[in-house]
């Protein structure tokens, strides 16, 4: 799936609410702190990492680019 960006960066847990990954912030945040996130390809345990656009966002089943 593709997310248009529409500032500089989104948080990556808002990121995965928005997207419907998660229905909560809160589920969001414990995908990210079991290590079931990559951006770029890379574990990501950072619940606010600024994702910027041209990034990957991907975990089991799902998979983001940020446009």
């Amino acid at each position: 799936m593709e997310f248009e960006l529409r500032s500089e960066y989104i948080p990556l847990c808002d990121l995965l609410k928005y997207c419907g990954i998660t229905e909560t912030g809160g589920m969001a945040k414990h995908l990210i702190a079991e290590g079931l996130v990559l951006v770029d390809g890379e574990v990501e345990l950072r619940k606010r990492a600024k994702i910027r656009s041209g990034q990957v966002v991907s975990g089991e089943g799902f998979s983001i680019r940020v446009e």
